[in-house]
């Protein structure tokens, strides 16, 4: 090979060994899943991305059709009701619902479908959120003083009613 050709190659190999690589596809977490009545439904796995939070749903068990699915304010999932979730999250103050002018919460994740099996594999983005601090962006902290929790709704979120979307009871929770 020409000298003129061996000093680029070089210095690309060399140059493409200094490309950072993309992190590993590892939770931040893992938590699992129940139902109201106390029993396991699944997991919800979290991860730290440059664009947000994600969160990946693995259930099964949950009754088919149309669900609200939220993230509420605070970890706790004190069956049966989930009360202890307490209220949407909403650290930047808006409405409820991505039809809703004044909204959407961060928390509103709107509506996923679970199947006449029962399953439910998902994956769900907050934009511009953290897990904890230190972390990507400077986006509100999911993690915060009090948590948060995975809330799934026994109704669909109709997406602009102030401040839950009539999406019904709380049916599953897992403390994110």
């Amino acid at each position: 090979m020409p000298v003129r050709f061996a000093l680029p190659l070089a210095l690309a190999g060399l140059i493409a060994g200094c490309v950072p690589m993309a992190t590993a596809d590892v939770p931040v977490a893992t938590t699992n899943l129940v139902r109201s009545d106390g029993t396991a439904a699944g997991t919800v796995r979290v991860f730290s991305e440059p664009t947000g939070v994600v969160l990946r749903i693995d259930a099964a068990g949950l009754p088919p059709g149309l669900h609200g699915v939220h993230v509420h304010a605070v970890g706790r999932c004190d069956a049966p009701a989930f009360t202890t979730a307490g209220p949407h999250w909403n650290p930047t103050n808006r409405q409820h619902g991505h039809r809703n002018p004044a909204g959407p919460h961060l928390g509103d994740l709107g509506n996923l479908g679970i199947g006449a099996n029962g399953r439910l594999i998902a994956g769900l983005l907050i934009p511009g959120a953290r897990v904890a601090a230190p972390g990507y962006g400077s986006g509100p902290l999911l993690r915060d003083g009090d948590g948060a929790a995975l809330v799934i709704h026994a109704g669909a979120d109709d997406q602009r009613t102030d401040p839950s979307g009539n999406s019904g009871d709380r049916i599953a929770c897992a403390v994110l």
